[in-house]
């Protein structure tokens, strides 16, 4: 299966640098919505045959355009909404207390998954929903299927679930609204990460450190 993970579209939030996990959560803006529109041309090239959404309004909304291009319905699931923040929900990302999030997301992507997000979930249950939905797009037989989820939880499932990719990379590189992971693989097999919001990564091993990016696209 060929997996494409897309971060939803700018929201209010974004731009005020909150952490807005919380279900239904806010719409896109007006960049947003631009952002959306633009994917359909954008991933031209792609077969894409699937397109999901998390329960999250703002990738509903991002979802919308590449599916009706396609002529899909889109599939809404819990299991690839964004991380949730607990107690740290709607705090500013760049206080020292709202960088707890990232790291404690970072923490379970170098395989400490029994921690838990202050009055939220663990890594390991984290882990569990999103790997619960990719499963079932396998099952599903769509051979190419975009997912449209969130920046932390991309980071975090493909730092754990690419065999290319480490907590390093997911470190190094935060994913920006409407970028794109394209990863191929099976649940049972694993998966190999091929590209990073347009750079190729690199296969482990090759190049420098593990899933360094290598050229630009």
């Amino acid at each position: 299966m060929r997996l494409l993970l897309i971060r939803h579209g700018q929201t209010p939030s974004n731009v005020d640098f909150l952490l807005d996990t919380a279900v239904p959560g806010p719409g896109l803006t007006e960049l947003g919505e631009r952002q959306a529109a633009a994917l359909p041309g954008a991933l031209a090239h792609e077969d894409i045959e699937a397109v999901y959404a998390s329960t999250l309004v703002r990738t509903q909304l991002t979802a919308a355009p590449l599916a009706a291009a396609r002529g899909l319905d889109v599939p809404v699931r819990d299991g690839i909404r964004e991380v949730t923040a607990g107690d740290l929900e709607m705090l500013p990302g760049g206080t020292r207390r709202g960088q707890e999030y990232m790291r404690t997301v970072l923490a379970w992507a170098a395989g400490h998954t029994e921690l838990r997000m202050p009055g939220a979930e663990s890594g390991g249950q984290a882990l569990a929903r999103y790997d619960a939905v990719v499963a079932e797009a396998a099952d599903s037989g769509a051979r190419t299927v975009a997912m449209v989820s969130h920046g932390a939880a991309i980071r975090l499932w493909t730092a754990v679930r690419a065999h290319n990719l480490d907590a390093d990379f997911a470190a190094a590189h935060p994913l920006d609204n409407t970028g794109v992971v394209i990863l191929e693989g099976s649940p049972g097999d694993g998966f190999k990460a091929l590209s990073w919001a347009g750079a190729v990564v690199s296969p482990a091993g090759e190049g420098g450190p593990t899933g360094r990016p290598v050229q630009a696209g």
